[in-house]
């Protein structure tokens, strides 16, 4: 069972300190049991950095309309005639299931900020201008804004599927991305610049090999990106190859979609 003091020794071991801006991924399940489970998770990583973010992404606010541009990798109704409603977001919708309980910790604690995207939130402490610059046009600005900090992703019992600092990464390059729409209040909103298909993005850890730093945790690792390099890194792949970190499934309405672009 690990604790927090093995926790914040790891922090430490694999370089975060009172200085480190933080875009946090974390799998409790993966990592192995926790005295105080994710709460202690957090309490580790703020003692550590000076500020922390993680997604809040609240899928249920979606709202699928009846028609809507093509290449778009969404399934439209028009059998319904109008939209099929979603949720209205607001600041305590909880986040998506498979973001894990690290998320819905970290909105929890009494000194969290949430920023106000209705489908990529990101929640966060001592984070309030990083999240003050997400715009409905701009939802990967929280990750923009920590790379120009200097700041850090850190990786614990997950793998590059869960890194959604290379959707920024792949907006940078000037890949296709989606149109979307999401409840707010009474009405509804267009959300541009939604991402694609994760399932690809380990492919990109060979090339971040000269960057990663990592420490053992039991049966995982916790490994650390600087995010500036890891986003170079990445859009400098993608713009070589425009199919980079694609998955290849063909069913994927998003990759597709993205290879049709091309």
């Amino acid at each position: 069972m690990f604790t927090y003091r093995d926790l914040t020794k790891a922090f430490n071991n694999v370089g975060l300190g009172p200085q480190s801006r933080v875009l946090l991924h974390a799998s409790i399940p993966s990592i192995g049991e926790i005295a105080g489970g994710s709460q202690t998770l957090i309490g580790a990583i703020i003692a550590t950095v000076e500020t922390v973010i993680t997604p809040s992404f609240t899928s249920k606010a979606m709202v699928i309309p009846p028609f809507g541009p093509e290449g778009n990798a969404l399934v439209y109704n028009p059998s319904q005639g109008s939209e099929s409603v979603g949720e209205i977001f607001h600041a305590d919708l909880p986040p998506d299931a498979q973001l894990g309980e690290v998320a819905e910790t970290i909105l929890q604690h009494p000194d969290v900020s949430r920023s106000q995207h209705p489908l990529l939130s990101f929640a966060g402490i001592n984070a309030d201008e990083a999240l003050a610059a997400q715009t409905l046009e701009e939802p990967w600005s929280p990750i923009k804004w920590l790379a120009d900090a200097d700041g850090d992703v850190c990786l614990m019992g997950v793998d590059h599927t869960w890194n959604v600092a290379i959707h920024f990464a792949e907006r940078l390059a000037g890949r296709k991305q989606f149109l979307r729409w999401a409840m707010v209040e009474s009405k509804v909103v267009e959300v541009p610049n939604f991402p694609g298909c994760s399932k690809g993005f380990q492919d990109i850890a060979p090339y971040l090999q000269g960057i990663v730093r990592m420490v053992p945790m039991g049966e995982t690792v916790v490994q650390v990106y600087p995010l500036r390099d890891l986003i170079n890194i990445t859009t400098g792949r993608i713009r070589g190859d425009p199919e980079a970190f694609l998955c290849d499934d063909p069913e994927c309405m998003f990759c597709e979609s993205v290879r049709s672009s091309q």
